[in-house]
């Protein structure tokens, strides 16, 4: 049974508080001890979602109805808000369950009414605003991506075939997964944008006669990737390049893009998907690893937009079918994989809080609390929001691909029984 908030006589002095999160908290119990002492209780008591969280800043109650996702982001980040009674996965569990709500009050329409000027900030990812915005989250310290990775560096969404698969063995799927969709072939040319620490790429030319491209504009993942490289004795086979994706001037077999899509940008998708014909021979065949919204296109988190992701946009399949539709290729195959990146960013988190002094020692209190919000955050919100992800695989030719999805299941068994799954290589195509 849904409760009336519980506060005392001083509830007047910041009605706001109060008045928003009556509202606003539909599921879940929240508990909330204002910077003057009131406590104040909102939402179904008898919830098993339950937190308590006290604010340090008089301030804040009015920040949060007008920017909630940036006031709150930042109050965790300076210690202005801390949680008192719960773990902060409990409090972003009532957070994100309540999205909805906080979508529709009438400060949230106000703010929207302003959304018309998205648009102009998505456009400042041309090529050198790219690079800067990429450096703003690759180019942190290694030490750091080490300390809650798996082994082989992969910074995206893994592929759970059991909720009790390690993060190692989900990850080894993952790539299995996208080397089943690329049907590879002996001598096949392959690009890789957006190649992270060159992991997938690594893999994929491993096992199988194949030449990988990889591509970044991470100095720091670059170094990394070319190391990697030359330490598997696989430098001839696979090279890595300082290179942005509308530089690419070569044709390829088969072109993979893992967890990049994000970071083009909406003005830019017509832009990427015009390059992924021009350079995609035509035979060839493309996988796009994006994560993406269920909802339409909306605007980017003003929060993870500032501090996580700058220039990032999720984008919805609506608008990214549409960008496909007007580069002339072939839709072949669509993947919604949903609550694999909620599990994936469990592990990272987990991984993180239990090595957090590490981190500690590379940066500082503010940074560690800021990325640890950031992983919470975003499980939440691919366990409550409308966050997911999609895989688009891509032609020029209709038959380019088997008839039926079967290569890909046949693959995956096949795979399950093996800790690192080699690269698929298409034998048949009938």
């Amino acid at each position: 049974m849904l409760q009336t908030a519980s506060v005392n006589q001083n509830e007047a002095r910041l009605p706001i508080l109060s008045g928003l999160l009556q509202s606003l908290v539909v599921e879940g119990h929240l508990t909330v001890i204002d910077a003057a002492g009131q406590v104040s209780a909102f939402g179904d008591e008898k919830s098993h979602s339950r937190a308590t969280v006290r604010f340090h800043d008089r301030h804040l109650p009015w920040k949060i109805a007008l920017n909630p996702s940036l006031a709150l982001g930042e109050a965790y980040m300076d210690g202005r808000i801390t949680i008192e009674a719960g773990r902060l996965h409990e409090f972003l569990t009532i957070v994100t369950a309540n999205l909805d709500a906080i979508d529709t009050h009438p400060l949230q329409k106000i703010r929207q009414k302003f959304s018309f000027l998205q648009p102009y900030f998505r456009r400042r990812n041309h090529k050198r605003h790219s690079r800067a915005n990429v450096a703003h989250h690759y180019d942190l310290s290694d030490a750091l991506y080490r300390l809650f990775l798996d082994d082989d560096r992969q910074y995206s969404c893994a592929y759970f075939t059991d909720q009790n698969d390690t993060l190692e063995a989900a990850q080894a799927a993952k790539k299995g997964h996208i080397a089943a969709k690329l049907l590879l072939e002996p001598g096949a040319r392959v690009l890789d944008i957006g190649c992270g620490w060159g992991g997938l790429a690594l893999n994929l030319a491993k096992d199988a006669e194949i030449e990988v491209k990889g591509i970044t504009l991470s100095k720091e993942q670059l170094a990394v990737a070319q190391n990697r490289a030359e330490e598997a004795e696989l430098g001839r086979q696979v090279t890595f390049d300082l290179l942005d994706y509308r530089e690419i001037d070569q044709k390829y077999d088969r072109i993979v893009s893992v967890g990049m899509f994000e970071h083009v940008g909406a003005s830019y998708f017509e832009e990427f998907f015009s390059t992924i014909g021009r350079t995609l021979k035509p035979d060839g065949v493309a996988v796009i690893h994006s994560i993406g919204r269920r909802s339409p296109p909306g605007d980017a988190d003003p929060w993870i937009a500032k501090y996580i992701f700058p220039g990032g946009y999720i984008p919805a399949l609506s608008e990214t079918l549409t960008a496909i539709e007007k580069s002339g290729l072939w839709v072949t195959d669509i993947e919604v994989l949903r609550l694999h990146y909620a599990e994936t960013l469990r592990h990272w988190y987990d991984r993180f809080r239990a090595r957090r002094h590490l981190a500690r020692e590379l940066y500082d209190e503010r940074f560690c609390r800021m990325w640890e919000f950031y992983l919470a955050a975003c499980e939440m919100l691919f366990r409550h929001g409308d966050l997911m992800v999609f895989q688009i695989q891509l032609a020029h030719q209709r038959d380019a691909v088997p008839l039926t999805r079967d290569y890909m299941t046949s693959y995956d068994k096949q795979a399950a029984a093996e800790s690192f799954p080699a690269p698929y290589l298409c034998q048949d195509r009938a």
